[in-house]
């Protein structure tokens, strides 16, 4: 009986083993079909028949995590991890896990005991080093960066971060070691050296740090890492003979990078300013460091930047980015400052020039081509300004200034429809529209256009009525407007929005006057017509169809 019971208990138990594998390798399959709720479902059951089972823990575990169950999810990752201690996926999960859910301190253990097992993956200190930081256990932090330091040897970063940890803990001296032993170890690396005196002197030790810098300075007189940490010192000591000095020596060091000399030039642009802003001494210093060989164009462009804060006189400044521009003619951003000063000036033929070089050193600049257009427009060349905005709009991408491209079209569509080329004009305001669909001014145009035309009448009163929703008092606006209603017939409605076109216009034109005498001849006041024609005939005398209607006392189309 006690043999049969036995084999009994084997036979049950190979059973449940097979029922197991079964359904794990369905749930397997399909998770890899994506059939996930059926795959949870044969997880579960997995886990019923063999609650031990790491592997169904696991990925049990990931479904929770999906789930937002995230104690669930860890519950099971836990499980995993030590049913299977040997499984680094299964361990990194875990403290990945415990990461993601702010438990570093748990978190610590599990990322410690990887490392133990596979001392190859450095990173991993890293993310032990940082666990410890979150606890703000800063000598077991300091314990993690000595290790680090015995398999890749002292560097600046760990030297800084021990210095840190340090000094988070209260202990300055042992702060300052830190980095005396990163200097002491590459005693010929002055940078080291300057980095000891730049803790010394974070810990009050100045007369210290001065001692050093002045070592490294006498070994390296152009060493500019010393120099600017030299200066620090001497406003500590706030020695303004001194610093004025240091400064000048930094500025004035070719071995200065351009950044650090940018950034000290703005520094006593400051002090300046607050000191009375007497822009004589700055503008000497930047002279100077002008005047030196092969000067950065940076210097350049910020002294021409800091001579317009001081509203200096335009042709001054233009000089200065003139002189950016020898230097570096593909530096747009001085081309486009100088651009802007012609735009203001109306010099026109300037613009173009400007503009044109522009194109052959920032053909991907779509300012300049659209600044050259309007110059040319300005300028009566409709051919030139056309030639200028098509080119323009090759280089459209999706970085693209939606503003600019909208006025790209919308003057091409000016344009196209002087010349008579009606269907390329409306196709070219369509496109304004399409990146800018509140541009009011393309709007105007078009709508007007098609009405001259005839055309799509509707559309254009649709446009046009958005025209003065957005400027009520618009003189212009009001008059297309006012015409688009006189073209579908509603004359009494024409007669009110001519009537603000009027009142709103403090120099009214030949057309504007011309079109309200037609609105008042259509909607039965001849005499009123009659009048508004004669003021209209007396700006244009030339206008013989004027004159017609005038004559026949009637509405005659053009």
């Amino acid at each position: 009986m006690f043999c049969l019971a036995v084999c009994l208990g084997m036979f049950a138990q190979t059973d449940t083993e097979r029922r197991y594998e079964l359904l794990f390798h369905e749930a397997m399959l399909e998770r890899q079909k994506g059939h996930h709720d059926a795959t949870f479902d044969l997880l579960t059951r997995c886990l019923e028949l063999r609650p031990n089972a790491s592997e169904t823990c696991f990925f049990l575990a990931q479904y929770y995590a999906q789930m937002k169950q995230t104690d669930k999810a860890v519950e099971l990752f836990k499980r995993a991890a030590d049913l299977s201690p040997d499984n680094i996926t299964y361990m990194e999960t875990l403290g990945r896990s415990y990461i993601g859910k702010e438990q570093y301190a748990d978190a610590i253990p599990v990322f410690e005991k990887m490392y133990e097992q596979d001392k190859s993956r450095e990173e991993l200190l890293e993310t032990i080093y940082r666990l410890y930081i979150q606890e703000k256990d800063f000598k077991k932090a300091i314990d993690v960066l000595d290790r680090m330091e015995t398999i890749d040897g002292k560097s600046e970063r760990i030297s800084l971060a021990k210095s840190a940890l340090y000094v988070q803990m209260g202990d300055h001296q042992s702060a300052v070691e830190a980095v005396k032993a990163l200097s002491e170890e590459h005693p010929y690396d002055m940078n080291y050296r300057t980095l000891y005196a730049n803790t010394l002197m974070g810990n009050g030790q100045s007369d210290a740090a001065y001692e050093v810098l002045m070592s490294v300075l006498s070994e390296e007189p152009d060493n500019a890492k010393a120099q600017q940490s030299l200066r620090t010192y001497f406003i500590q000591m706030e020695d303004e003979v001194a610093v004025d000095s240091i400064t000048q020596r930094i500025l004035m060091n070719r071995a200065t990078d351009t950044e650090d000399k940018a950034y000290m030039l703005r520094q006593l642009i400051g002090e300046n300013e607050r000191s009375g802003g007497d822009s004589t001494s700055v503008l000497n210093i930047f002279n100077q460091m002008l005047a030196q060989p092969n000067p950065a164009v940076e210097i350049a462009m910020l002294k021409a930047a800091y001579m317009d804060l001081k509203q200096m006189p335009r042709d001054s400044i233009a000089t200065a980015l003139e002189l950016v521009l020898q230097m570096a003619p593909d530096y747009a951003p001085a081309r486009l400052q100088l651009v802007q000063f012609a735009w203001e000036a109306d010099d026109d033929a300037r613009i173009i020039s400007l503009c044109q070089a522009a194109r052959q050193y920032n053909p991907e600049e779509m300012a300049f081509y659209y600044y050259q257009g309007m110059a040319y427009y300005r300028s009566d060349d409709k051919d030139h300004a056309l030639e200028a905005f098509q080119n323009g709009i090759s280089v459209i991408n999706d970085d693209s200034s939606p503003e600019i491209v909208s006025d790209f079209y919308a003057v091409m569509g000016d344009i196209l429809f002087q010349k008579d080329r009606k269907r390329e004009a409306f196709a070219a305001y369509d496109s304004c529209l399409q990146w800018k669909p509140d541009n009011i001014s393309c709007m105007n145009n078009y709508a007007y256009y098609l009405s001259l035309k005839g055309e799509n009448l509707d559309k254009a009163e649709e446009m046009s009525f958005k025209t003065i929703k957005a400027e009520p008092k618009n003189a212009t606006y009001l008059d297309t407007y006012a015409w688009i209603l006189f073209m579908q017939g509603r004359y009494a409605e024409a007669r009110i929005y001519i009537d603000q076109a009027l009142q709103n216009d403090s120099t009214i034109g030949a057309v504007v006057t011309e079109h309200a005498g037609d609105i008042y001849a259509m909607a039965g006041d001849i005499e009123g017509a009659v009048s508004l024609w004669q003021q209209a005939l007396a700006q244009d005398p030339d206008n013989k169809l004027i004159a017609r209607k005038i004559k026949r006392k009637k509405y005659i189309k053009q």
